[in-house]
């Protein structure tokens, strides 16, 4: 029996934009270059988080996922983490909630680095950046694959842990396994940016956005820091490293 033209026409306009819609995807590499076992954790603004919202990666491996045009979102790891089959544990640093699939974000201090993906044009502009705003619990850089524009890496290649302030650590069994930010360490305007400090104008860098800044220059240190932390990129697709060993 022969095929309706209305319903041809319907299926090859599904199958056009299917096509559309995954060519135009952006492929995200997850890489763990880390000595150690990460658990890297995501959080979507819109739809699903890519990943399940966590997931185990051991050294040296990878993983991929895809977002569609418009995702927004944000990854960073976790460390010295514990779950059971049902998917039920704890982590040292970046925890959830104790659950491997992560429905809210990570519990500072923890390094992030946040998306947000262009509508489905290449000429419309990726954001992107690497944030030590929550603090910093593991090195992570992402770099722009494939782009055109800007496209410049963003991260924090240093290890944090090893030169933070006493009243900055977290500490376990006696080492430094995470560095709070000043916000989370003392809980006050100027370091919080909130308040009579909530704009550019009134929240300056302080000593510890300036200790950050000064060991990761390419990664956000205080709240207002987007002019040099920013980056932008068209078309592009990413690799996320945890541990990363260069720019």
């Amino acid at each position: 029996m022969a095929i309706p033209f209305t319903v041809y026409l319907l299926f090859l306009f599904h199958l056009l934009a299917f096509r559309t819609l995954f060519s135009s995807a952006t492929l995200f590499t997850v890489q763990n270059h880390c000595s150690f076992t990460t658990w890297p954790a995501s959080l979507s603004g819109n739809g699903a988080p890519l990943g399940h919202g966590g997931f185990e990666l051991s050294s040296g491996s990878s993983a991929r996922f895809q977002a569609p045009p418009g995702w927004s979102g944000r990854f960073w790891g976790r460390t010295g983490c514990k779950f059971d089959n049902s998917g039920s544990g704890k982590c040292m640093t970046g925890d959830c909630g104790g659950i491997l699939n992560c429905t809210f974000g990570g519990v500072p201090p923890v390094t992030l680095v946040e998306f947000t993906i262009a509508g489905g044009s290449i000429d419309n502009k990726d954001f992107y950046d690497v944030s030590l705003v929550d603090g910093y619990n593991v090195a992570l850089g992402v770099k722009a694959v494939g782009g055109s524009g800007d496209c410049q890496y963003a991260g924090c290649v240093t290890d944090l842990n090893a030169n933070c302030p006493v009243e900055l650590r977290v500490l376990d069994s006696g080492s430094v396994v995470a560095c709070k930010s000043a916000c989370t360490a003392f809980n006050t305007p100027e370091f919080c940016c909130t308040g009579d400090h909530a704009t550019p104008q009134t929240c300056s860098p302080t000593q510890y956005s300036k200790m950050f800044k000064s060991a990761c220059p390419t990664a956000y240190s205080y709240a207002y820091d987007e002019a040099s932390s920013t980056r932008t990129c068209s078309g592009s697709d990413y690799v996320i490293t945890f541990c990363p060993t260069g720019l």
